[in-house]
C-alpha cells in the first residue's frame, strides 16, 4: 500500500486541489480530495495521468545522430533506413539489452510510464536463428524489469522485403519469420512474460506493415491476437502508398479497413498519408492513431490528417519511434506545430474551442493507454496506476493558473519539469532522477564501446 499527496491534479472531471491517492496491487486504491498530507505519503506538486509511448524501436537509440549527414543525392527515409540495417546487423544481444534499458529509463525520466516496444529483431546476423526464439523479445524484457517500465511487448511479424512477396535482403534477415514460426515465438513469449514480468505486461502482435506480410499472412496471423494490441506501419511514404495501391489496388489504410475487422484494439502507426475518405474511416474504426512526431519530422515523413481525425473524434496517442530524441512535451508540439506550418494557423488541434494543450496531452493519455491494452490514461479510482508529477514552479510554468498548466507543459516547458514517476505503482522516478540511473548508464556507455569498435 502506498499514497501520494498532490497539491493539485488533473482528474477526468477537471481540477482537483489537495489531493490524496491510495495505491494498492498497481491500481488508485482511493481518491480523497480536500484532504491533508499524513506521514509516508509521497509529496506532488502537480498530479498527471501518465502518458504510453506507444511505439519505440529501442535499439536505434544508439544510432541517434548518425544518420545527420547530407550524402550525394537526395536524402530520405529509404536511405536511412539502409544504414540503420548496417548498423542494426552489428548488434549482439547484450547490447540489445544495455540499449533497451538506457531508453526505457530515458522515457521514465520523460514523463512516460510505460512502452510498446515494436520488436522486430529476432535473429542474428544473416538470418540464424539463436537457440531461443525469444532470445531477443527476452533481452527486452530484462531491460523492462531493470527499470520498471510498463511493457506491452510486440513482436513483429516480417515476411517479405517489400510488396508483392519481395524476398528478405540485407539487414532484413533479422526480421524474418513465417507465419507457423512467428506464431511459436509470441506463445513462447507470452508464457516467459507471464512468468517473468509484473501483471500489467503483456504480449500483442505487430504485423509489420502491409509491404512486410500479405493478405493471406495477415489473415492467419490475425487469429493469435487473443483480444490483445494490435500494431501496423500504414501509410508512411509516399512510396508504400504507391506500391500497396499497385500491388492491392487499393490504398494501405482503404484496403486495411475493407479487409480486416479493424477496431479498437488497434494502433495504425504513421498513417501519414490518407485521403479524407481514409481520414474519416480510420477515426470512425475505433483504432489508434500511432503518431511519431519528432520521427516523422526526422525522416521527411509529412504531416498527419490531424485536423479532420480529431473533427470525427479520431484516438491517438504519440510514440517516440526511433528515439532519436526522447522528450514527451517536444512530441506533443512538434504534432501541434506540424500542422500549423501546413495550414498557416495557430491552435489548430482542438475541435472547436479550448485548450490545445488539454487536448493534445489528455487524448495522447487516453489513446496510448488504450493502444497499449493498459487501463490507465486517467487518475481514477481503479485505474492503474500511471502517474507523473510535475513541478509547477519551473520558470516555464510558475505563472500559469491549474487551467493553463497543460498549455504549458506541451508549448513552454522543457525537460526539467517531471518529478516523479510511477508505473503502476512503482515509484521509478524520484526527484526527477530514475531511481537505477547509475548502473544503466554505465552499462549503456560499456555496450557502446563494444558496439563501435566492431564497426
Amino acid at each position: 500500500m502506498q499514497t501520494i499527496f498532490a497539491q493539485r491534479a488533473r482528474l477526468p472531471l477537471g481540477w482537483a486541489e489537495n489531493l490524496r491517492l491510495t495505491l494498492d496491487n498497481g491500481r488508485i486504491a482511493a481518491l480523497e480530495t480536500g484532504a491533508r498530507p499524513q506521514a509516508g505519503d509521497a509529496q506532488a506538486d502537480v498530479l498527471l495521468p501518465s502518458l504510453g509511448n506507444l511505439h519505440s524501436h529501442s535499439f536505434q537509440r544508439a544510432m541517434a545522430g548518425m544518420t545527420e549527414y547530407r550524402a550525394a543525392g537526395k536524402d530520405s527515409f529509404w536511405t536511412w533506413r539502409e544504414l540503420m540495417y548496417r548498423f542494426m546487423d552489428r548488434i549482439t544481444p547484450e547490447q540489445y539489452e544495455a540499449i533497451a534499458a538506457l531508453v526505457f529509463m530515458e522515457m521514465l525520466e520523460a514523463g512516460y510510464a510505460s512502452v510498446g516496444e515494436f520488436h522486430y529483431v529476432h535473429h542474428q546476423p544473416g538470418g540464424a536463428r539463436f537457440a531461443s526464439v525469444t532470445e531477443l523479445s527476452e533481452r527486452v524484457f530484462s531491460a523492462a524489469s531493470q527499470t520498471g517500465i510498463g511493457l506491452t511487448h510486440l513482436p513483429v511479424l516480417y515476411t517479405y522485403g517489400g510488396a508483392e512477396k519481395q524476398a528478405l535482403n540485407g539487414g532484413q534477415q533479422r526480421f524474418g519469420n513465417s507465419v507457423d514460426a512467428f506464431s511459436k515465438l509470441v506463445e513462447h513469449a507470452r508464457d516467459i512474460a507471464a512468468r517473468d514480468l509484473p501483471q500489467d505486461a503483456c504480449v500483442g502482435i505487430a504485423p509489420h506493415s502491409l509491404r512486410a506480410t500479405c493478405p493471406e499472412d495477415l489473415a492467419e496471423v490475425l487469429q493469435i491476437q487473443n483480444g490483445l494490441p494490435v500494431h501496423i506501419h500504414i501509410s508512411e511514404q509516399p512510396k508504400e502508398v504507391a506500391d500497396i495501391s499497385a500491388w492491392l489496388g487499393a490504398r494501405p489504410v482503404d484496403w486495411l479497413l475493407d479487409n480486416a475487422a479493424v477496431d479498437g484494439k488497434w494502433c495504425l502507426i504513421h498513417a501519414t498519408h490518407m485521403t479524407s475518405t481514409e481520414t474519416i474511416g480510420m477515426a470512425r474504426s475505433g483504432a489508434v492513431a500511432g503518431l511519431c512526431p519528432i520521427t516523422e519530422a526526422n525522416l521527411g515523413d509529412g504531416p498527419f490528417n490531424g485536423v479532420e481525425y480529431l473533427a470525427h473524434e479520431g484516438a491517438f496517442g504519440v510514440g517516440s519511434d526511433s528515439n532519436v530524441r526522447i522528450s514527451l512535451p517536444e512530441e506533443l508540439r512538434t504534432l501541434e506545430y506540424s500542422q500549423r506550418l501546413r495550414d498557416l494557423a495557430r491552435n489548430v488541434l482542438v475541435p472547436g474551442e479550448g485548450s490545445v494543450g488539454e487536448t493534445l496531452y489528455l487524448g495522447a493519455a487516453t489513446g496510448g493507454a488504450q493502444a497499449l491494452g493498459r487501463d490507465a490514461g486517467r487518475i481514477e479510482e481503479g485505474a492503474l496506476a500511471d502517474l507523473v508529477a510535475i513541478d509547477s514552479g519551473v520558470p516555464a510554468l510558475c505563472a500559469l493558473k491549474s487551467e493553463q498548466l497543460l498549455d504549458g507543459v506541451c508549448f513552454a516547458a522543457g525537460d526539467d519539469t517531471v518529478t516523479d514517476v510511477w508505473s503502476a505503482g512503482r515509484h521509478v522516478v524520484q526527484q526527477g532522477r530514475h531511481i537505477g540511473r547509475d548502473s544503466v548508464v554505465a552499462g549503456y556507455k560499456m555496450a557502446i564501446k563494444e558496439l563501435l569498435s566492431s564497426l
